[in-house]
């Protein structure tokens, strides 16, 4: 198996992850107010992957960690205050146009066109997204659509970020693990910064918290967000995007194992697609190219 078929599947296993957490998560959130809940979330990944990676951090990727981790705290942050004035449902939807908003910067990046192959698999798994998690067709749009659009570009700039910043540490000969702690400090720091102004925040610890906090911390961030640096060396930031676009899948999954909850026929098709989508992608008989390890810094396929 080569380096992009284990990249693609490390990225699965985080989709399954933080598909996993979902209703973990969502529990937790009676206990504890959303943003507050990021920031002991990142707050503890940050102390985890310190006493891991500590001795391995250096003052190169100190600027592109925190470029990085702005993104994707900003992300966490306009989705939150999105919440306040739009529903749960449009929320996700909206937060999925992620999808193709990562090819299209991409572009601009890369200086490359996405290829026929691409943009097919990103139109079916942002229709399947729609199908997934709408739960109708109004296409009034409120400011909470309008912050979690911003939520959108922020997630899409933080996995064309990390995929760019990633690929510039090769050639420097810098390991990914500095990249990961840096970017996971920073939206630690600015969860801590920013909880009281983006949210009335209160806390309740309780069992079901601590085991958010347990699973969420360690897991779907310190493990997730480490695990991610390493696999943008190897594959695209499109294909990043599809794979996390499999997240209310393994959602509904895990939904459906715990609580016997059942796919509508509407939600199926959209489940279909997004499969379609990231396969149409992943099989196109023209090989990605791969990113060197010699030291020498390849463009990458959008």
């Amino acid at each position: 198996m080569n380096q992009r078929w284990r990249a693609d599947l490390a990225l699965v296993a985080n989709t399954l992850i933080w598909g996993a957490t979902f209703t973990t998560v969502k529990d937790a959130l009676a206990d504890a107010s959303p943003v507050l809940f990021v920031a002991v979330r990142f707050g503890l990944a940050s102390v985890v992957l310190l006493l891991i990676y500590g001795r391995k951090l250096n003052w190169h990727t100190l600027l592109p960690g925190m470029a990085v981790g702005s993104l994707l705290f900003s992300g966490y942050a306009f989705q939150t205050a999105g919440l306040r004035f739009t529903t749960a449902s449009k929320s996700a939807f909206i937060t999925g146009l992620t999808i193709p908003m990562v090819p299209l910067l991409s572009s601009v990046v890369y200086r490359r066109r996405p290829r026929l192959a691409e943009v097919a698999g990103v139109l079916a798994a942002t229709v399947g997204m729609a199908l997934m998690t709408l739960e109708d067709f109004n296409l009034q749009v409120n400011p909470g659509d309008a912050l979690t659009v911003l939520c959108a570009v922020a997630f899409a700039g933080h996995i064309v970020a990390l995929g760019y910043f990633s690929n510039r540490a090769i050639s420097r000969g810098d390991g990914f693990e500095a990249l990961a702690v840096w970017q996971v400090v920073t939206a630690a720091a600015l969860g801590w910064l920013s909880f009281r102004g983006l949210d009335t925040p209160h806390w309740h610890m309780s069992n079901g918290l601590g085991i958010a906090l347990a699973i969420t911390g360690l897991l779907a961030t310190a493990l997730a967000f480490t695990v991610q640096a390493w696999a943008q060396r190897y594959t695209t930031p499109t294909r990043t995007a599809l794979i996390y676009s499999l997240e209310p899948v393994f959602a509904w999954m895990f939904s459906w194992l715990l609580t016997g909850e059942l796919l509508s026929r509407r939600a199926t098709l959209g489940a279909v697609l997004i499969l379609a989508g990231i396969l149409l992608v992943e099989m196109k008989l023209k090989p990605v190219v791969q990113h060197p390890t010699d030291g020498k810094v390849a463009l990458p396929e959008v």
